[in-house]
């Protein structure tokens, strides 16, 4: 369970998101809201990138107390990636397999379900938005999390990605891992199992769920 506490995240003294406190269940759930309402940087909060008052704490493990812990429980993937660019797919994708303790052969499955094999050994200032969406989702899938992040997750890619994409939501859900998407695009059309629905809104989180 993700559970935030007098979560306050602000720029300069302008407030940019209040939640007083939050828990979210095991599952897979869709964060809506307007460019600008602050997705994002809830996201990046929550992955423990970006500083913020309060406290955010994941099955326990707390962001400050329990860091390394904490993200090695909780993988990210942003809505527009960006890499080094003279580095590879294959080189960004070991190193984060490294960090995060992946499985063996895990990496390389991955590489396999995304279909990147062709182009992953090219630096990623050659990659077109497609590339390098797909780069970053694998990377979000690597290691044992308790909870994936996708920032907008199908964007840029074509039908057949997005519905790899859904297959391995689904799949990995079935391995008792949990999932915070946030899509501009009905998420309904990915055909997932959306347990419960929030959104962003002048800087305040409210439930959409029936």
């Amino acid at each position: 369970m993700l559970t935030l506490h007098s979560f306050q995240k602000s720029y300069g003294d302008r407030p940019i998101l209040t939640i007083p406190d939050w828990q979210l269940p095991p599952g897979i759930h869709w964060l809506k809201g307007p460019n600008g309402a602050g997705k994002t940087t809830l996201f990046r909060s929550i992955a423990g990138l970006l500083p913020h008052e309060g406290t955010s704490q994941l099955n326990g493990l707390d962001s400050r107390r329990d860091a390394v812990a904490y993200r090695l429980r909780i993988n990210y993937a942003e809505a527009e990636p960006t890499f080094p660019p003279l580095l590879t797919a294959h080189e960004i994708i070991r190193w984060v397999a490294d960090a995060k303790q992946a499985p063996a052969r895990q990496a390389d499955e991955l590489i396999a379900t995304f279909d990147i094999a062709s182009y992953m050994h090219t630096p990623v200032s050659t990659y077109s938005s497609g590339m390098l969406k797909k780069t970053s989702l694998i990377v979000a899938f690597l290691g044992k999390p308790d909870l994936i992040l996708l920032d907008e997750p199908l964007v840029t890619l074509d039908v057949t990605a997005t519905q790899t994409v859904a297959r391995l939501i689904e799949s990995t859900h079935r391995q008792s891992v949990s999932f915070l998407l946030s899509s501009h695009q009905a998420m309904e059309t990915a055909q997932l199992p959306i347990d419960s629905v929030w959104e962003i809104w002048g800087g305040r989180l409210s439930s959409l769920s029936a």
